[in-house]
């Protein structure tokens, strides 16, 4: 890639690093005065930066009072905290002394974190707020290794009787830290043990050693190039490998700084003020994105709208063209290309904050219209794929090679094939070492040639990975047509009226599908049909199912006659990670989503 002007480059290799607290080490020295994070001080309603000097005395006092715990090495410390400064200060602190860490997501039900705490024999928790531990303390017996608890904000603690040690963080770090140590050397040691997301059953705990992360945040960067000046705004869990490897070592391995988001619903605001240069998310943030640009313009006039179609055609060839894919942009595209920029795209990347060089979607696929829809507009966009299992990239586009309806080239260093039923098999230094106590698990999932199953259906062309569907994600009507779900799903939101789609049908004569409808976009479309939107019966109307299956119709064109949809059933109830419907990168638990709505759909198939 060619280098950026008033751009450069700073990278720590993986050798260099040799394990992650290595690499935090590594580039502590190297810039000690440049800014590593920034985060949102309520108290104080600003932003704070933090140097890398900064960051390096707040964690010598999280190591030292680690230190001071009845842990020894390979001892296994949870965390359930936002994104934040205090969570790399535990998790390096942790690493640090040889602690394996176990990310948890916030969001995650107590149910889940207790069997997690169990499985993985925690003896040590951090919690963000007491409320936190006051949830989980009813499941005190069942992980009895847990020793101690730490709470990060200092509040009033009630109802929490038991025999589990609970302290406050400013209580328990020392104020004058010691020059901290490094026990960490061995780069295959284990470093981290991150549960997958449980769309079915339990979570496997998957064992990921310092070597995978580091080779995977290398490789990733040398198919993308990041920068010292590059500003990452995290908002995705860093209790997810994706966020956690790149959006976290990627950019302490590149200099780059990392700016903590405050909150989903602040995103908007803190894009407009952190104005980030790399952007890493999940396809439902894009798909939100969309869905609201096309309900604003369905309010505007014909106008706007045919300047969005122009800008976004005219992007696109543009796009071509850069590629090298054959395209040539005319004389009149090249003349109309300023003025569409300053009236539609420059207004749509100014939402971003204005300054976005790379923005990277992962953890689910995505459509290829939103691919097109951004690129058109000028947002170097990729896709990229992998698994918890790999660290989590195993592919992605390049920003001068990107074809939006793959997901990219493999990574340096990886091997990738087909098997003869379709699945994508990888093999690399980033495979998981496998999943803990479950040695039956991890012979299924790697062969004796060390080829990790991803459980994928992919597709190589021309050295590029297409993702064509999951193995277990098939549905299979009653007259034995395959359907993929995914993809039906995936087309259903793009139109605003729809927030979440998951189709039904296996085993079933026809597909049907369960429908989350925008309240907004509900309201103007229940107003057209002459109906009362505030009613709940509106949503079962025989007038408003019709007009949806006939504007599903359309959106699913595209597809088979056996995929189409042909009963629906409408809710305005978002599924959501604290209701169990999703996981925390936004997949949908389709066993708990049927199980929730298993009479509903048994009667959208005795119409």
């Amino acid at each position: 890639m060619r280098p950026l002007t008033g751009f450069h480059s700073d990278l720590i290799s993986c050798a260099e690093a040799g394990t992650l607290p290595g690499l935090f080490q590594r580039r502590i020295e190297r810039t000690p005065e440049t800014v590593a994070y920034q985060q949102y001080d309520p108290a104080g309603q600003r932003w704070i930066s933090y140097t890398w000097q900064e960051i390096h005395i707040q964690y010598s006092r999280w190591q030292q009072a680690l230190a001071g715990e009845n842990l020894e090495a390979g001892d296994r410390v949870a965390v359930v905290l936002r994104n934040s400064v205090e969570w790399v200060c535990f998790e390096q602190a942790a690493l640090s002394l040889g602690l394996v860490v176990v990310p948890l997501c916030t969001w995650d039900s107590p149910e889940n974190i207790a069997y997690i705490l169990t499985d993985s024999g925690t003896r040590l928790l951090l919690v963000g707020t007491a409320q936190q531990w006051q949830e989980l303390a009813e499941h005190c017996s069942k992980f009895p290794a847990l020793q101690h608890v730490l709470c990060l904000e200092k509040e009033k603690v009630t109802g929490t009787q038991h025999k589990i040690k609970f302290s406050f963080i400013a209580d328990w770090l020392p104020e004058r830290p010691v020059a901290p140590v490094n026990r960490a050397t061995d780069p295959h040691g284990l470093a981290t043990i991150v549960y997958t997301s449980g769309t079915t059953g339990y979570p496997k705990g998957v064992m990921l050693s310092h070597l995978n992360i580091l080779w995977n945040a290398e490789a990733v960067l040398k198919a993308n190039t990041g920068y010292c000046e590059d500003v990452f705004l995290s908002f995705l869990p860093l209790s997810h490998t994706f966020e956690r490897t790149v959006g976290y070592y990627v950019p302490m391995m590149a200099g780059s700084s990392v700016a903590y988001a405050r909150s989903t619903k602040d995103l908007a605001e803190d894009l407009l003020t952190i104005r980030p240069t790399v952007l890493i998310s999940v396809p439902r943030i894009f798909e939100r994105i969309y869905a609201r640009i096309q309900q604003q313009l369905k309010e505007k006039g014909a106008l706007a709208r045919l300047l969005f179609r122009w800008a976004e055609k005219v992007g696109w060839h543009r796009f071509e063209a850069t590629q090298g894919l054959g395209r040539h942009v005319n004389l009149v595209e090249r003349i109309l290309w300023p003025l569409l920029h300053r009236l539609v795209a420059a207004k749509i990347l100014a939402r971003l904050g204005g300054r976005v060089r790379f923005a990277v979607s992962g953890g689910a696929p995505l459509q290829e219209r939103l691919s097109r829809f951004f690129v058109g507009l000028g947002l170097p966009l990729v896709q990229g794929f992998g698994l918890t299992e790999t660290s989590p990239v195993i592919c992605t586009n390049r920003l001068e090679n990107n074809v939006p309806a793959s997901v990219g080239e493999p990574l340096p260093g990886a091997e990738v094939k087909i098997e003869r039923n379709g699945e994508l098999l990888v093999r690399s230094p980033g495979v998981m070492l496998g999943y803990w106590n479950r040695p039956e698990h991890t012979r299924a999932a790697i062969d004796d040639d060390g080829w990790l199953h991803t459980g994928d259906i992919a597709e190589i062309k021309d050295h590029r990975i297409y993702i064509r569907g999951r193995l277990k994600e098939i549905l299979v009507t009653s007259t034995g047509e395959k359907v993929s779900p995914t993809d039906l799903e995936t087309s259903i939101v793009l139109d605003p009226l729809f927030s979440q789609a998951m189709v039904v049908g296996e085993g079933r004569p026809c597909v049907a599908a369960l429908l989350v409808l925008n309240p907004a976009a509900w309201q103007v479309f229940a107003s057209g049909l002459a109906l009362d939107h505030e009613d709940p019966s509106s949503l079962q109307s025989p007038a408003a199912t019709k007009e949806v299956i006939k504007k599903i119709a359309v959106l699913l064109q595209k597809f088979p006659v056996h995929a189409r949809v042909r009963s629906v059933y409408m809710t305005l109830e978002p599924w959501t990670i604290e209701n169990g419907m999703i996981t925390a990168t936004m997949k949908l638990k389709r066993p708990e989503i049927e199980k929730q709505f298993a009479e509903q759909i048994r009667k959208l198939y005795v119409r």
